[in-house]
């Protein structure tokens, strides 16, 4: 009995050493410093809560993002590795609950005639058994519940890792949808120029038969046409090539893609970007990141525990006989109950191991954790000054092609006077078009903007 008390006293002293400490947020690892949103002021409410399906007008678009977020495969992997993780978090909530099995079996084992049993059983004895074995370890150290800790982590970690994949899927379909409704309307422009100078390329040469250009201005005409032509062949081959990749983002082998056309397509343009502790709270991918945080610091606590005794109680039960009729009588009822503690002491270096690369695995997961950070804080600020710069671009090349469209009025006039040659307004032509492509493409870029504005501050998965 004394030594029973002693035990009761030295473990709550021993306790006091250690207990598993509970997960801490670090501190200072969301700075106001690190986002440069002072071209726009913050809101309370951030752009990323708004659901995609609010953000995105278009009902085409929103039909393909549901296609994609139902058949994706990089979703549905996803979602596997959830149930894998919702199992280990459910065997870690179990922890506490003592272990159960049962047992039945026969056992013969043939005697020497010599030996001390031999001789009375005649040489053989058969046993049978049914009985079962409950089990239960003491969580002194919170070792079981710091694996219940780290599970938990773990499984919340695979939820944020889906959550990003989603905003990611989400943001990759609309760009590549964008993508192809710019490149329709840049065929359409080019198909209308292809049209146009073939027949300025008719007027040129009726234009050298009267005498007015020389075959070089033929020659010029005809080599516009090719390029716009070149152009055309170039354009098609990306639409088919960015269908096929958009096919791919909805889980779906290559096809046609139906879309909108550019002048139906919007977007929400008001534009929050939230306080920045938000991207907390809104980044699937720093979610994971700090999730991993939380497990390695609890596997730490775990692997710290080790060093430790642990205390388990197991009692075992159930019913023995040499016959087996007899097996359900009541003196073939047995029992057997065992207390013990266990103190490693020599294993090896294996605790010491055990314990060392869990801190350098928490290190680890910190330093990623804070990467995370500083990865979302440039993506944001990128995306802020990104869409800040796509709304000036569009302004000055509505200007651009507004001179270009001039010049060309002014080109031909003075043509058709006798002022200019046609190079002139062969330049001009050729200049108007190229802007009027990269009018298409700032529009784009706009839509794209917000898109990525939105994904940065970790909109998509709602």
């Amino acid at each position: 009995m004394k030594k029973y008390l002693y035990i009761l006293i030295i473990l709550p002293v021993m306790q006091s050493c250690f207990v598993a400490k509970d997960y801490k947020q670090p501190e200072n690892v969301v700075d106001e410093a690190y986002f440069r949103t002072d071209m726009l002021p913050e809101d309370s409410i951030s752009f990323a809560e708004v659901s995609w399906r609010e953000l995105f007008s278009d009902s085409l678009l929103v039909k393909h993002i549901e296609r994609g977020l139902e058949n994706n495969i990089d979703i549905r992997v996803a979602l596997q590795q959830i149930m894998v993780s919702e199992a280990y978090f459910k065997q870690g909530k179990a922890g506490f609950f003592p272990t159960l099995m049962a047992n039945g079996q026969v056992t013969h084992q043939e005697l020497s005639q010599n030996s001390q049993f031999g001789s009375f059983f005649n040489g053989g004895i058969t046993q049978y058994e049914l009985s079962g074995t409950l089990s239960w370890e003491a969580d002194i150290w919170g070792k079981i519940r710091s694996n219940r800790r780290a599970f938990e982590a773990s499984y919340l970690q695979t939820v944020a890792a889906h959550q990003a994949i989603k905003t990611e899927l989400v943001a990759n379909i609309a760009t590549m949808y964008f993508r192809l409704i710019a490149l329709d309307e840049q065929l359409k422009l080019t198909k209308e120029t292809i049209s146009n100078r073939e027949n300025s390329l008719e007027t040129t040469r009726a234009l050298k038969e009267a005498g007015t250009v020389t075959e070089v201005g033929v020659k010029q005409t005809e080599a516009q046409l090719y390029t716009a032509q070149a152009l055309l062949v170039d354009l098609e081959l990306e639409i088919k090539l960015t269908e096929n990749t958009l096919s791919i983002l909805l889980g779906e082998n290559p096809h046609a893609i139906e879309r909108s056309s550019f002048e139906e397509v919007s977007v929400k343009e008001s534009v929050q970007t939230g306080y920045p502790v938000q991207l907390l709270r809104n980044r699937p991918d720093v979610i994971a990141a700090e999730m991993n945080l939380r497990n390695a610091f609890e596997l730490t606590n775990v692997a710290k525990s080790n060093f430790y005794p642990s205390l388990t109680l197991s009692a075992t039960g159930g019913l023995q006989s040499l016959e087996l009729d007899k097996l359900f009588s009541v003196n073939s009822l047995f029992a057997t109950i065992v207390g013990g503690i266990a103190q490693p002491v020599i294993n090896g270096r294996k605790i010491r191991t055990q314990y060392e690369v869990s801190l350098a695995q928490k290190e680890q997961a910190y330093l990623n954790f804070r990467q995370a950070i500083l990865t979302a804080s440039k993506e944001v600020s990128d995306a802020l000054y990104t869409y800040k710069a796509t709304e000036e671009r569009i302004e000055i090349r509505a200007k651009e092609l507004e001179a270009y469209s001039t010049a060309i009025t002014y080109s031909e006039d003075l043509l058709d006077n006798g002022m200019a040659n046609y190079l002139e307004v062969l330049t001009a032509r050729e200049s108007a078009l190229n802007s009027e492509l990269n009018l298409i493409n700032a529009k784009v870029g706009q839509l794209n903007s917000i898109v990525e504005l939105y994904r940065s501050l970790g909109g998509g998965w709602q």
